[in-house]
């Protein structure tokens, strides 16, 4: 069946009274994502043509997540059919089907949303679908009364007779609705209800009104969590982890413990990854095939390529790319810094607006200090390098491609290729040192081994 045009309204105007926030409910998160991120990014999978979002007045900070999707302010909560009424002129001309989707509703699915989809298909297809769902307990919930022509109204829990609220099938708030019949069937809805607002859920019994066919497709309660307080998004984060872990064990990797390793909505795990136990992944990480992520690490914003290890007790910042096989140790700090292959970086060390190059050494208690309280600047380390233990490069500073430092050495000048810098009696450079010192020691090791 060829499947139409299809929009989307976003509800994200709740101000989330219950969270005890200055914040917009939307705008926490799961899984280091706001809560509208991870609809807007399922609708995205789904190749949505056109996504608006409603929010409320002075939330800025929605607006700008939900960009480059346009929003509109609902400016009064008059309930949810005014707030989906608020987008039908930023959907002026669409032709085909919308779906109502909520923004503290981060679980649902690509499939789920396709069920609606699909029910929409076809010939003479219902023009209101509505997702449905059997709760343990359906206290709270409005029910979906169903007769053998289809689903005939949504009853709010407030205004349901004791026999409705026997009802177990419950309604989810998303729809799927043919657009002119929506803009029309809301046009007609009233207010007299309980609550005193204008219910989305009428939209129902006016299309039954008008002998326009109605369905319900079903969910799945786990997937149609709506978040509403802080204990609702503890809930959501533990369910959310559980699922991120399957997903990277399935998908090849190995988890020491796996239920002290936490993962962001986007974090990517190749095959053959090693992770150790108390493992923390921020927003903005891709690990390559075949690294070992060792014990109490914190990445955050990081490319890690294949065969790199890292930590234990390793902290990697945004913009921070460890190179293929190169090693970031216990303490270290990267930030904004390329390790570049095989180099490595083992013990109590800040690489900060840094490049190491390929195979280079940075020894323990090295800092690259960039910053001198107004500016950032860049350290550049040559492939092969050998930093001495406790060395303070201060940026802007160049070390050549096979250079040393001695230990201790504060290097305020560019290096040289294969030079030696020490502050013995203030810094002191000597050309070619490096290279003949290597030279030495070769030939030595070989004359033992001849010996």
């Amino acid at each position: 069946m060829t499947q139409r045009p299809t929009a989307a309204i976003v509800l994200a105007a709740g101000m989330g009274t219950r969270m005890k926030s200055a914040r917009p409910k939307v705008m926490h998160a799961v899984g280091g994502r706001p809560l509208v991120g991870h609809v807007l990014a399922t609708l995205k999978d789904l190749n949505v043509e056109r996504v608006v979002a409603v929010i409320g007045p002075g939330m800025d900070d929605v607006a700008k997540a939900v960009a480059p999707h346009p929003t509109v302010v609902q400016t009064e909560r008059l309930g949810t059919g005014h707030a989906v009424l608020q987008a039908k002129d930023a959907l002026a001309g669409f032709d085909g089907d919308i779906l109502i989707a909520y923004g503290d509703t981060p679980f649902v699915t690509a499939e789920a949303y396709d069920r609606l989809r699909a029910a929409r298909a076809g010939e003479n297809p219902p023009s209101v679908v509505v997702m449905g769902f059997l709760p343990d307990d359906p206290t709270g919930y409005g029910r979906l009364i169903v007769s053998a022509n289809g689903l005939e109204r949504i009853v709010e829990e407030k205004d349901a007779t004791p026999d409705e609220r026997r009802v177990r099938l419950c309604n989810s708030g998303i729809f799927a609705v043919e657009a002119s019949a929506l803009w029309t069937l809301l046009a007609k809805v009233d207010k007299n209800n309980a609550k005193g607002e204008y219910y989305l859920t009428d939209i129902v019994k006016l299309a039954r009104e008008a002998e326009l066919k109605c369905a319900v497709v079903n969910g799945d309660e786990d997937e149609l969590l709506g978040i509403n307080s802080r204990a609702d998004l503890v809930v959501a984060e533990t369910l959310f982890q559980q699922r991120m872990r399957d997903d990277v064990i399935e998908g090849g990797a190995t988890l020491t413990d796996p239920t002290t390793v936490y993962f962001s909505a986007d974090t990517v795990v190749g095959q053959d990854v090693e992770i150790g136990p108390f493992v923390v992944f921020g927003p903005g990480v891709t690990i390559g095939n075949g690294v070992v992520i060792k014990s109490h690490s914190h990445i955050e914003g990081a490319k890690i390529e294949q065969g790199a290890i890292v930590g234990p007790f390793a902290r990697l910042r945004p913009g921070a790319v460890i190179g293929p096989h190169a090693h970031v140790g216990n303490f270290v700090e990267v930030k904004n810094a390329t390790l570049e292959a095989g180099a490595k970086a083992n013990h109590l060390t800040y690489i900060g607006d840094a490049r190491v190059g390929a195979g280079a050494n940075v020894g323990a208690g090295t800092i690259t200090a960039n910053y001198d309280g107004f500016n950032k600047t860049f350290t550049d380390i040559g492939a092969g390098a050998s930093i001495g233990s406790n060395s303070v490069l201060v940026a802007p500073v160049k070390i050549g491609a096979g250079a040393m430092t001695g230990a201790g050495a504060v290097v305020r000048k560019d290096v040289p290729d294969d030079a030696l810098a020490t502050n013995e009696g203030g810094q002191k450079t000597i050309p070619g040192f490096a290279g003949k010192y290597r030279a030495k020691k070769k030939a030595e090791k070989d004359a033992k081994k001849k010996g």
